[in-house]
């Protein structure tokens, strides 16, 4: 074709070409300008369809004006060719920029923002782009982006050499519904643009394989790896926006092109004036009690924890997790200096004093930039209130902070678990016990949800908590099965009461993973992150779930995005920087490994006899090279936890990777004899070397020998 004249253009170099069109530069000899000319497949049999189609897409084009989308000057026929005569566009195409690097994120985002304005524009006149992929953006020298190829996606029908029919579309920037041939609309575009941001942002695909197939099944089943994680140091507003723009379900994602563009443009303006974190974030202290009664403590907590529970089911707004704000209960610091450290823009906090049935709650929401009070509040009610105050305190708060809610958001915070106040002052107890996270703390808090239950049988919640405490016993304390079929048939019925709430869906796929149905529990932690995105423990236990059963990526990437919803804890990031040393990723290992015992030094000095804290700071410290730290953190760790399992286990570990053998053995041996058994979790623990390999070494050097044929571990 290259010298070839069609009509009145001069075809000159070949630019790329797809589907049924090839796309060539030329000059128009009447006008004197370079012009790029699509030509419909030169050397095949073209049918009326084809041609119908070749010109519908001309047509779409041809009625868009806008800056960033390319302008269609001419379409015709001649010499039996079928051509589309469009704007000449010098630069690189999207595709060719990100496939050496990823970008800055202020190119990414304003890239995108001129996407979304070319879409706003096609979208305004009812036209879905269905194939908008970094190939067809270009982008010039002063950075202007140029979308191409409106409708094209309507003329391919391609089939690979594989004989995979493909759908409508290119495969990697497919939507679910696309995917699988469904309807599409405005909204397909909507995840396609997510996809070519995580694509500018990662400098890679966010599903991608050597087989169409493949990535299809990926696009429908698998959420895509943590943008957090692919690209280090994204501002989570823009991971956000990412996330919510690449929902599977149509009704989860941006139901606009507008309301993303809106997200992207205010992303880039936080981003240039360096006011991340982008959305608004809160911690919740825990309430004061004021009432007679000490023992009214755990009410305070549990008031001050519902509203967290309320709030983190908003996606707009961080909400900083109960350990960590609880950590500042009478610390005597000024709110401001509380916020700072908790990296928070705002702090609430509140007072309760409960005589009888009768209640008075305070409660106020402060701006740690300058101490001013957004809101305030005081409740003189009867008990029986109690949940209509905190939906009233969570919904006060949201609009304090301009959060827009969805309605799903607002079902969550106005939701009632239960209406018998007996029953809720059970649960109130159990949550206070539960938290203890001992023994003790969860046989009692197993007792206090049952006794909950007994008053309420149709108390949602109480059956998902007194499912963990169940799954939570199985895993460190007890390997009697009948733990798991408890915490099996609790979550079922916390299901059954209640099948969209998110923490239920969580306990459930514990369970079940536990149980050894790892398929299933999987399912059940995708629905409780649909449900509840910033929900710590779906990702928490979904990542452990993963490690159990061997899937050391899965493990990793779920260990990552909870330490996303929570970058205050130390467990994720500590757990997540050793099952990286099992995929060889030695700088991931290295960051994840110092972010955790950050984490871990901090919770320290707020909680210092917290023993979990102290021994896996223990293993952070020891593979940052600080064998002495390790072993000093270690002994702590013991000397708080006594003949707690979970903390001789993890003290075996370490013992065993510095060669201190006897140690070893006698703290494994301890741990299994006080009901450590979690099998699965042993045999992937890149922190345990095999009992029998290091068994063999110590009876070889003269120690004593110890065989464990069946070991144990959580």
């Amino acid at each position: 074709m290259i010298g070839r004249q069609i009509a009145q253009y001069r075809i000159m170099e070949e630019l790329g070409g797809g589907g049924m069109g090839t796309v060539y530069r030329a000059e128009d000899t009447r006008l004197g300008r370079d012009v790029a000319l699509k030509v419909l497949s030169v050397g095949r049999s073209v049918s009326k369809s084809d041609t119908d189609r070749f010109l519908k897409e001309a047509r779409a084009a041809a009625a868009l004006r806008h800056p960033n989308i390319c302008t269609v000057y001419d379409t015709g026929e001649a010499e039996g060719v079928w051509f589309i005569s469009m704007a000449y566009i010098p630069g690189r195409s999207l595709r060719d920029i990100t496939s050496s690097q990823a970008l800055p994120c202020d190119q990414a985002l304003d890239i995108a923002i001129q996407m979304a304005r070319a879409l706003k524009a096609a979208h305004s006149q009812r036209i879905v782009h269905c194939d908008v992929k970094s190939a067809n953006v270009i982008v010039d020298d002063d950075g202007v982006a140029t979308v191409l190829d409106f409708g094209i996606a309507k003329l391919m029908s391609p089939t690979t050499q594989s004989g995979e029919s493909l759908v409508v579309g290119t495969v990697s920037y497919m939507s679910p519904e696309q995917a699988t041939g469904g309807n599409v609309d405005h909204r397909t575009d909507i995840w396609s643009l997510g996809v070519c941001l995580y694509e500018m942002l990662a400098g890679e695909l966010p599903f991608k394989s050597d087989h169409n197939s493949a990535i299809i099944y990926q696009i429908i089943n698998r959420d895509p790896p943590s943008l957090g994680t692919a690209a280090m140091g994204t501002p989570s507003s823009v991971v956000r926006i990412v996330r919510r723009a690449m929902e599977k379900n149509v009704r989860d994602r941006y139901q606009s092109i507008d309301d993303m563009l809106v997200d992207l443009e205010r992303a880039k303006t936080k981003l240039e004036s360096g006011a991340e974190p982008a959305e608004p974030s809160i911690a919740v202290l825990p309430f004061t009690n004021l009432s007679t009664d000490a023992e009214q403590d755990y009410f305070c907590d549990g008031m001050a924890e519902e509203v967290i529970n309320r709030l983190v089911h908003v996606v707009g707004l961080r909400v900083v997790a109960r350990t960590s704000s609880f950590a500042f209960r009478n610390s005597g610091l000024d709110i401001r200096e509380i916020g700072r450290k908790l990296s928070v823009d705002n702090v609430m906090e509140g007072s309760v004093q409960k005589s009888g049935t009768q209640l008075r709650i305070t409660a106020q929401l402060i701006s740690v930039s300058d101490g001013f009070h957004l809101w305030s509040q005081r409740y003189d009610r009867e008990l029986q209130d109690v949940f209509a105050i905190q939906d009233e305190i969570a919904r006060s708060i949201v609009a304090a902070l301009a959060v827009k809610l969805t309605d799903r958001e607002r079902k969550v915070i106005e939701r009632v678990p239960t209406r018998d106040m007996r029953a809720y002052d059970f649960f109130m107890h159990g949550l206070h016990l539960y938290h203890q996270m001992d023994k003790r703390g969860l046989e009692l808090a197993r007792n206090m949800f049952t006794s909950a239950i007994v008053r309420d049988p149709d108390y949602a919640p109480a059956y998902s908590r007194l499912a963990d405490c169940y799954s939570m016993i199985r895993t460190f304390y007890d390997e009697d099965h009948s733990n798991v079929e408890n915490a099996l048939t609790a979550s079922e019925k916390a299901l059954e009461l209640d099948p969209d709430l998110a923490e239920a869906r969580a306990s459930y796929g514990l369970a079940m993973s536990l149980d050894g149905q790892f398929t299933e529990a999987e399912e059940q932690f995708q629905h409780a992150i649909k449900l509840a995105p910033k929900l710590f423990e779906a990702y928490y236990f979904y990542a452990r779930a993963c490690r159990a059963q061997g899937n050391l990526a899965k493990a990793a990437e779920m260990f990552e995005k909870a330490s996303e919803v929570w970058p205050e804890d130390y467990q994720a990031p500590i757990l997540a920087a050793d099952t990286y040393r099992g995929l060889n990723r030695p700088d991931d290992m290295q960051r994840a490994f110092r972010r955790g015992l950050e984490n871990a030094e901090r919770q320290l000095e707020h909680h210092p006899e917290e023993s979990r804290a102290w021994y896996l700071g223990a293993h952070a410290h020891l593979e940052l090279g600080n064998k002495e730290k390790a072993l000093e953190w270690t002994e702590r760790a013991i000397e708080i936890g006594g003949r707690d399992p979970a903390t001789l286990y993890n003290a075996a570990c370490l013992f065993a990777l510095i060669g201190e053998y006897d140690r070893c053995f006698q703290c494994f041996a301890t741990a299994v004899e006080n009901g450590f058994s979690n099998r699965p979790w042993l045999e992937n623990d890149r922190w345990f070397p095999s009992i029998n390999s290091i068994n063999q070494s110590s009876t070889a050097s003269g120690s004593a020998d110890f065989n464990i044929t069946e070991p144990a571990a959580g």
